[in-house]
């Protein structure tokens, strides 16, 4: 069956409607990229600690979106199975966190 304008292959192979809101699914990723945007202002701007807190936010956001959205509606923040990529983000997420927590001293430090 030959695929037409109005119609396109599912995830299951079969033909269905298009989406209404084909750019919908990307909004979740949307969301974490700016606030990746937003940690890489505070980084450019001295501040590498609460930056490095919004990119844990940002890994933080985009697992909690990962583990709640259908695989339909989750975009590009889908790279392999929910559970792999949940368990991914959160860990990624503690190690930034960790790493912006505790470390002192360096060319970054303000304390001084």
């Amino acid at each position: 069956m030959a695929m037409t304008a109005s119609r396109h292959r599912g995830p299951t192979g079969s033909d269905g409607p298009r989406p209404s809101r084909p750019w919908i699914v990307h909004v979740p990723f949307g969301v974490v990229v700016l606030l990746l945007l937003a940690a890489a202002l505070r980084i450019l701007q001295y501040h590498w600690r609460e930056g490095a807190v919004l990119v844990g936010v940002a890994l933080l956001v985009g697992g909690l979106l990962r583990a709640v959205l259908p695989e339909d509606r989750v975009g590009l923040l889908a790279i392999r199975g929910k559970i792999v990529d949940v368990v991914t983000y959160a860990a990624l997420c503690a190690a930034v966190f960790y790493i912006a927590l505790t470390i002192t001293g360096g060319p970054f430090d303000m304390s001084s």
